[in-house]
């Protein structure tokens, strides 16, 4: 049964070791947020300072989610800072693609994350048309804008063989997986399905503060919207347990086959 097609994992010290089932989704890709944040690197050899604990890549490169990987690079916790620093994470990031992890490799992503009220995030440019192939970064839309102008403000400086994933907004209530959907099918007008993908956000604010994991109710629809389109759940480690795995997976064999 093929419900996503991956999940994101964003390592982090509480984080090093992530195990699911999350194939039984039909999880095949794993997404890492980055390889190293805050100048703590998760694979050895970098030149940075090493993470207190380490991940056992060579585990993770077997499970069954993990069979292709997309390598995050170099990242910042705080955003300000990470856009603040751009230049300092392209260089922090070429030496981890020079040390990728023992895993099936499919491609990078430079997680400095985009959206329209980061006036000089063009700036960008030179520094991803020196970073390795395939590469993906990741888009969100705080102003509301709407789809179809992100689209044209990326193409008017995204290097065009980088692929976009599309934050959904759905775990902050930004907006509904329908409007999310149009949202990607407007960058696919603009800049070819190909290079868009979306990331259903599996969590929602937590009262009192924080998040929580969302419920199969609120996560079905956003995969149902996306349909067409290789979607991922953030994150998984974090908030795609055993139980809402197989909570998802009983909602679906419930369903109807369509025909």
């Amino acid at each position: 049964m093929r419900i996503v097609d991956g999940i994101v994992w964003q390592p982090d010290n509480a984080h090093a070791d992530p195990r699911g089932d999350w194939d039984k989704l039909g999880a095949h890709e794993l997404i890492v947020q980055w390889t190293a944040v805050d100048g703590i690197s998760f694979v050895p050899g970098a030149g940075l300072r090493e993470a207190p604990r380490m991940p056992d890549w060579e585990r993770i490169g077997q499970e069954r989610w993990a069979r292709n990987v997309i390598v995050g690079l170099a990242g910042r916790f705080d955003e300000a800072a990470a856009r603040a620093n751009a230049a300092q994470l392209f260089i922090e990031s070429m030496r981890l693609a020079e040390v990728r992890p023992p895993v099936h490799v499919t491609g990078y992503y430079f997680p400095v994350e985009i959206d329209p009220t980061w006036q000089s995030a063009s700036a960008l440019r030179t520094m991803l048309d020196a970073l390795p192939r395939p590469l993906w970064i990741s888009v969100y839309d705080r102003a509301n804008v709407g789809g179809a102008a992100i689209a044209d403000w990326l193409d008017q400086w995204l290097p065009r063989d980088v692929g976009v994933l599309l934050q959904d907004g759905c775990g902050v209530y930004a907006r509904e997986p329908g409007v999310a959907r149009e949202y990607a099918d407007q960058l696919a007008a603009k800049l070819g399905r190909a290079r868009v993908r979306i990331i259903a956000e599996a969590f929602r604010p937590q009262v009192g503060g924080g998040f929580r994991p969302a419920t199969v109710d609120e996560l079905k629809p956003q995969i149902d919207a996306y349909r067409g389109y290789k979607t991922y759940l953030f994150d998984g480690p974090h908030y795609v347990s055993a139980d809402l795995v197989q909570g998802l997976v009983d909602a679906y064999r419930r369903q109807p086959a369509t025909h």
